[in-house]
C-alpha cells in the first residue's frame, strides 16, 4: 500500500467533505460522522477530516499508479463542490 495526505485550508471543509461523502455514497461504502469521512474505492481508501480552518485528505492506495490517479478524482470532484474556492490548493505529501 501506498499513500499521500494534503492539507488544503478552507473554512469550508466539512460542507465539502459531507458533499463529497454523499455523493459518492450513491456507489461506494462511505462512512460520515463530524468532524470525519472515510470513503472506500475498490483500489483506494480516502480519510477526510475537517476542521475550522482546513479540510486534511489521507488517501492510501494499492499501486502508486492507483494513488496518482485517485489524487487527481478527488482534488477534481472537491474542487467541483468548492467552485466558489476553486481550484482549492492541494500539497500532497508522502505519508
Amino acid at each position: 500500500m501506498t499513500k499521500a495526505i494534503a492539507t488544503v485550508p478552507t473554512e469550508n471543509g466539512w460542507k465539502y467533505l459531507q458533499q463529497l461523502c454523499k455523493h459518492w455514497a450513491h456507489k461506494l461504502d462511505v462512512e460520515l460522522e463530524e468532524p470525519r469521512g472515510i470513503v472506500k474505492f475498490p483500489e483506494a481508501t480516502a480519510v477526510m477530516t475537517a476542521d475550522a480552518a482546513a479540510l486534511t485528505v489521507e488517501l492510501e492506495a494499492v499501486s502508486p499508479d492507483v494513488l496518482e490517479r485517485m489524487k487527481g478524482v478527488v482534488s477534481s470532484h472537491l474542487d467541483r463542490f468548492a467552485f466558489r474556492e476553486a481550484p482549492l490548493p492541494f500539497d500532497w505529501k508522502a505519508a
